[in-house]
């Protein structure tokens, strides 16, 4: 299983965010120029993360775009989901059944790896929940203040 840019890149947007002068909306225009993304792209990312609630967007000349809850309070799950979706990583295409044949060895087949793919989902899903992107800028700056820029201006 592998993510797609989109998280690396929404992961990203985040981190600019939380650096961002207070007060100060982030143009999307600015982020995409940043991460070498067209902008049309990028507000489509933008839009997933607003629709999610974890940023908020401004309309307007001075609009952009700002965190829309505390980095304590967005985690990784958040970011991943606001992207993937739900976390599953088993396709159950109904493949198994084949592979087992037979009725009833074909359904038990099927629960026992449905219940395994469930349990790996927990496990991510669990782990993701427990990692806020405080606890990743925290690793990165420690306990000092996080820098303050105008990314509209750097």
């Amino acid at each position: 299983m592998q993510l797609t840019k989109s998280v690396e890149q929404a992961i990203c947007i985040i981190i600019f965010l939380a650096t961002q002068e207070k007060n100060t909306p982030l143009s999307s225009d600015e982020i995409s120029r940043k991460l070498e993304v067209s902008p049309s792209y990028m507000k489509k990312i933008t839009r997933k993360l607003v629709v999610k609630r974890l940023i908020d967007s401004v309309p307007g000349q001075s609009g952009g775009i700002s965190l829309a809850r505390r980095l304590e309070d967005i985690t990784m799950l958040d970011v991943i989901e606001a992207m993937e979706g739900p976390i599953a990583i088993y396709p159950d295409s109904g493949l198994i059944r084949l592979a087992f044949g037979g009725a009833g060895n074909a359904e038990a087949g099927e629960q026992i790896l449905r219940d395994a793919f469930h349990q790996a989902d927990r496990l991510l899903i669990d782990y993701f929940a427990s990692v806020t992107a405080a606890d990743l800028l925290r690793q990165r700056f420690g306990d000092e203040q996080l820098p303050s820029l105008n990314w509209n201006q750097a």
